[in-house]
């Protein structure tokens, strides 16, 4: 048996970064995700996962307005279509930006700055983002979605991740300012929350729910995202940073697991868009095992004859099962 104590089995490859609130300022910047790490770092700031009911846990720190988060979407649909009987996967949400007064440092020093910066990682990740909310109505901060997010995940574990989806797409496909309640209660009822006790909750015990994610970010030392600690039950872990290749996903799974058996999912169109509503062109192609020249065309085939319809942005498309 492989014996491993919290090892960093892959190095970073795009993060989105924060800082301690207790910390002097540092060159890390929260909204600076480092396409080469592929991070967004964050404030460091309880449920540690003691238990494991599937051989494999993994315990996901993230954020709403990590952009590199986003960026490992495509891989993380596919670990769960693949090895969903093995892995149990646990959100937890880290505080990527508390107020703007806290950053000012490593040329982000206000929401303007981050608008380019966006759209150059847009590219990088080949998911659409497009930067310009931070010039139409930027964000104050990510502790909101991010309360709204503990408050969904109270009522329903599978809701909650359809609905950090849904504001996800807001934010970095719509331009929505998603602390506004607006666009949370929105989301809740399109994911099919009870939008009175989620406002009780986010108003309420969300919001301790969501210290109690900052300390066991502390306590695990975690200052970038995304970070996905993988833990077997014999309590060995291991941990995966940034965005990285599926074929990294699933390696630091096998370490822990050899045994795991890769599930053998339908990868037609019309399946995949059951699994998964609204897909970008990299998901499609991610999941359905094609080029992104494949993707497009399949997908552009499907638009025509009216299975999906599609919402452009300036730095790509999202496509969407038709009702019915």
């Amino acid at each position: 048996m492989l014996k491993i104590s919290f090892l960093m089995l892959f190095a970073v490859a795009g993060t989105c970064s924060s800082q301690n609130n207790n910390l002097s300022m540092t060159s890390n910047n929260p909204l600076l995700c480092d396409v080469q790490t592929g991070l967004c770092e964050m404030p460091v700031s309880a449920n540690n996962g003691a238990h494991v009911s599937k051989p494999v846990r993994i315990v996901y720190f993230t954020d709403p307005i990590c952009s590199s988060c986003w960026g490992i979407e495509p891989m993380l649909r596919r670990l769960k279509l693949e090895y969903g009987d093995v892995v149990e996967i646990s959100y937890h949400m880290g505080g990527l930006l508390p107020s703007w007064e806290v950053y000012n440092s490593g040329g982000i020093s206000k929401p303007t700055d981050v608008a380019h910066h966006w759209d150059e990682v847009s590219q990088h990740y080949e998911m659409p983002i497009d930067g310009d909310v931070w010039l139409e109505d930027p964000l104050p901060s990510s502790y909101p979605p991010s309360f709204a997010f503990k408050a969904a995940q109270m009522q329903d574990e599978k809701k909650a991740v359809a609905f950090l989806r849904r504001i996800r797409e807001m934010v970095f496909l719509e331009k929505k300012n998603i602390t506004k309640w607006e666009h949370l209660e929105k989301a809740a009822l399109q994911a099919g929350l009870n939008t009175s006790q989620f406002k009780l909750d986010y108003e309420g015990q969300a919001q301790a729910l969501f210290q109690d994610d900052l300390t066991l970010g502390r306590s695990l030392n975690i200052r970038s995202f995304p970070t996905l600690v993988f833990t077997d039950a014999d309590q060995q872990k291991l941990v995966l940073k940034g965005v990285r290749p599926y074929e990294h996903f699933e390696q630091t799974l096998l370490a822990l697991h050899p045994q795991a058996l890769k599930k053998v999912y339908d990868k037609s169109p019309e399946a995949l868009f059951q699994y998964y509503p609204t897909l970008t062109t990299k998901e499609f192609a991610v999941l359905a095992d094609l080029t992104k020249e494949q993707a497009e065309s399949t997908l552009n085939s499907l638009l025509a004859k009216g299975a999906i319809s599609v919402s452009k942005t300036k730095n790509g498309p999202l496509w969407k099962v038709n009702a019915g």
